[in-house]
């Protein structure tokens, strides 16, 4: 997986800037009195990390914490649009990757090519697309991994545990429901901010 030393490289503001954005999410934890949990995969050097069950705009704050803290620079898509200054500047040093949304093509493949322009990523997807419960997930994400022939990571956020981390890894084996099922299995143990919207 990339790690903090491959992000410095060339870009010492980047590194400093992420250096300064760990000490301000051990900081949020501590204050608040969330661990992480789980490890950084480094072997790993390209993955779709989802994050689930997404319930709350507190969950980004968390999440986003917690990966500087084990050294996982997610990224994310953000509409083009929003890649005006100096809201560009702020996103991209937060992980953000921008993407039109209104050109033709399917959305799986534009983000099958960012994986093809890196020698690392990894980006981090919402599945459900919604703060509300979800009961059918987009399906991007697994067909990003099978295309890409990478993982799937289990990114969460337990509200009740106030632990924060990475999960099981899964890898697709083409039978979508089995796979999903082993996915949601999983959540199913996590508590979210709002447990009645978490998974069922």
């Amino acid at each position: 997986m990339l790690s903090p030393t491959s992000i410095s490289m060339g870009n010492q503001k980047s590194f400093l800037l992420y250096l300064f954005m760990k000490l301000m999410a051990k900081f949020i934890f501590w204050m608040t009195g969330w661990k992480v949990v789980g490890e950084n995969p480094k072997d790993l050097k390209k993955m779709v990390l989802i994050a689930a069950p997404h319930t709350s705009n507190w969950d980004l704050l968390y999440a986003r914490a917690a990966f500087y803290i084990m050294g996982v620079p997610v990224q994310y898509t953000v509409k083009k649009e929003l890649f005006f200054f100096p809201l560009g500047a702020i996103l991209k040093s937060l992980g953000g990757i921008p993407i039109d949304r209104k050109t033709k093509g399917n959305m799986v493949d534009k983000m099958a090519r960012f994986y093809s322009d890196y020698d690392e990523l990894c980006i981090m997807i919402t599945p459900e697309a919604t703060r509300s419960y979800s009961p059918e997930w987009k399906k991007g994400f697994y067909y990003i991994s099978q295309k890409v022939n990478i993982p799937i990571i289990l990114g969460f956020l337990d509200y009740k545990k106030k632990e924060a981390g990475i999960g099981p890894i899964v890898y697709p084996t083409g039978d979508y429901e089995k796979d999903l099922e082993e996915i949601k299995s999983f959540y199913r143990t996590v508590t979210p901010k709002f447990p009645e919207q978490g998974v069922r």
